[in-house]
């Protein structure tokens, strides 16, 4: 282990008993709001915290064997201590490895639920009948691994397609899984609505955005104007009947968000009001973002790739990321929901590029 890893534990494990500190103080007890942000703080040091104590005490058994091996001339001791030292050093290398991943920088909006927008692109009806499609698949993805999915708004087509729809992935860590889907998905196939058996190439635009805390945004209610309106779509005896859809207008930034899919009319307000505080969230995200690109250009010029990330190949069978390269063959699983592997490779990317970049630094 490097001085300076040392010298960020010892800095993490300062900043872990201050907020362990701070847990057990009546004045913070008193306000829920700081409460939940300084568990959030303790719970995601916690796993790096446990590691560095295991590094420790591994350590100490290294050295309690290496202090065996040079004061004891018994054989038997020698050769226990000789075995010990060995499973310590072992060990501290697997710790060593583990804490470089743990002190790699982390995204704080990984452990968060996440607004998943998925938009028809080019294609016309093709385009809205995959971004159906890209839907499903997202659905059963989070189905199958843990996550919870609650429709916030959709803008359906006579065919069965989606112009838009919009909607809430919840569970821990939400965020970290679905990040890697966000930009531009392209589909190769022969339409439903193609007469010739032709080929067509269309795409769909996924948006994942990280859920805004009411902590994080504060809303001015002057700022927000409220109306009520009945409810649009395919049939349904509650269709028209009440005013239970809701429009949410945002005065300083003009962002309007709806949302109609509960029958209550305070539900509908209160999906509507995290979507807009999201929103704005990530347009602040966005404008930082740009402006550390901006930075980065300056200094290294552009490396922007094009806007498609995946490509859906029907005829071949085949799903192929062009971030990584990765090509598999297995699409109708793929669109059944198991996009994990994918995940899995896209994850594995980025962090090795973090120990590239962190490497470099050094």
């Amino acid at each position: 282990m490097t001085d300076q890893m040392r010298g960020q534990l010892r800095q993490a494990e300062e900043t872990y008993r201050n907020l362990e500190a701070s847990l057990a103080s009546p004045a913070v007890a008193s306000d829920p709001a700081r409460c939940a942000q300084i568990m959030k703080e303790y719970k995601a040091l916690t796993p790096l915290m446990e590691a560095y104590r295991s590094y420790l005490a591994a350590e100490h058994d290294a050295a309690e064997a290496l202090r065996v091996l040079g004061d004891n001339p018994d054989a038997e001791l020698h050769e226990l201590a000789g075995q010990e030292l060995k499973e310590a050093r072992e060990k501290l290398g697997q710790l060593s490895e583990r804490l470089t991943l743990l002190l790699l920088p982390r995204d704080p909006n990984d452990g968060k639920n996440v607004l998943v927008e998925i938009r028809a692109g080019a294609g016309g009806e093709e385009a809205a009948l995959f971004a159906a499609v890209l839907y499903r698949m997202y659905n059963m993805y989070a189905a199958a691994s843990g996550f919870r999915c609650a429709l916030m708004s959709e803008t359906p087509t006579e065919l069965g397609g989606f112009r838009e729809v919009v909607f809430r992935v919840e569970g821990e860590g939400a965020y970290s899984r679905f990040r890697y889907e966000s930009g531009v998905h392209r589909v190769q196939r022969v339409p439903q609505t193609e007469s010739q058996g032709r080929i067509q190439t269309s795409t769909a635009t996924v948006a994942v955005l990280p859920e805004a805390d009411e902590v994080e945004v504060d809303i001015n209610p002057a700022d927000v104007v409220f109306e009520s309106c009945k409810s649009s779509g395919a049939g349904g005896q509650h269709i028209n009947k009440t005013e239970s859809a809701v429009r949410l207008t945002h005065r300083p930034t003009g962002i309007v968000v709806e949302c109609q899919e509960e029958r209550s009319q305070f539900k509908n307000k209160d999906k509507a009001m995290r979507m807009l505080r999201t929103i704005l969230y990530n347009r602040t995200l966005r404008a930082r973002d740009e402006q550390i690109a901006a930075d980065r250009r300056q200094q290294v010029g552009t490396g922007d790739r094009s806007e498609r990330i995946r490509t859906y190949n029907y005829p071949q069978g085949r799903v192929t990321d062009h971030r990584i390269g990765l090509s598999l063959y297995s699409l109708d699983r793929f669109l059944d929901g198991d996009i994990g592997q994918m995940i899995d490779a896209l994850a594995t990317a980025q962090t090795a590029e973090k120990l590239r970049q962190t490497g470099e630094a050094q």
